[in-house]
């Protein structure tokens, strides 16, 4: 924070949460991954979902864009509010949308990383995002490993910390993601690198050691990109991003 000091008071224990090494390693690497992207993302408007207490918002405000951002945790909206006085903060639950939280505003950028597979209906949930982008969608998360076409369900507590508002999560395949990005947008892309995280497989025809914690990264957008960093084939072999 520059000038002022962030009161925290009462919300100390959710502050922590997310300042454990892990997490900021896992924020860095996957920012540093959109950044090698070359995507054009300075001084455009932005809607970020599952926000958590607001940790990638700086990367964009950084650079001159105006944000919304959304969590469905009441007490992580406070605390984006006290982070960011003046940018418009709100409680969205993106597995049951409020259609009147947004208006009719549509965004050049919507942003959903690490939220999807949190989610009971990840599908709808994508519909919902496609109807506020006018632009890109910016899509990071979990997925199951193998070349199905499916989604799959699990239990996920909702008292601990980060997990489903439902109680309920998913693992969509890549294909499955892939499918539903292109009924969705007339253009889906896949980076040809991924972040340098362990999480984030560059071959998908090895089974991990964990494959239920693997992430996979996807552009999808109303107007085609001349991008060398993205592909229109959902790749098997991917790099690491520079």
């Amino acid at each position: 924070m520059t000038g002022r000091t962030l009161d925290l008071r009462g919300f100390e224990d959710l502050w922590w949460r997310f300042q454990s090494l892990h997490y900021q390693r896992h924020n860095q690497r996957r920012l540093e991954h959109l950044t090698s992207l070359g995507l054009p993302l300075s001084g455009r408007s932005v809607l970020e979902v599952g926000a958590g207490i607001g940790d990638h918002a700086r990367y964009f405000l950084d650079r001159g864009c105006a944000m919304t951002i959304t969590e469905g945790r009441p007490r992580c909206v406070e605390v984006i509010r006290r982070r960011y006085p003046g940018i418009r903060a709100l409680e969205l639950d993106l597995d049951s949308p409020n259609p009147d939280a947004l208006g009719d505003a549509r965004f050049d950028v919507v942003y959903c990383y690490g939220v999807l597979y949190h989610l009971a209906r990840p599908a709808e949930a994508l519909r919902f995002l496609a109807e506020r982008s006018r632009g890109l969608l910016l899509l990071e998360t979990c997925v199951r490993f193998g070349p199905e076409d499916t989604v799959t369900f699990h239990e996920e507590p909702p008292e601990v910390g980060e997990n489903a508002l439902s109680g309920r999560g998913c693992r969509p395949s890549r294909a499955w993601l892939w499918r539903e990005l292109g009924a969705l947008f007339p253009h889906v892309y896949l980076p040809t690198t991924q972040p340098w995280h362990e999480e984030f497989p560059t071959d998908w025809t090895t089974p991990p050691d964990n494959p239920f914690l693997i992430r996979a990264v996807f552009v999808a957008s109303r107007t085609p990109l001349s991008n060398p960093a993205l592909t229109t084939q959902l790749l098997t072999r991917q790099e690491r991003c520079p």
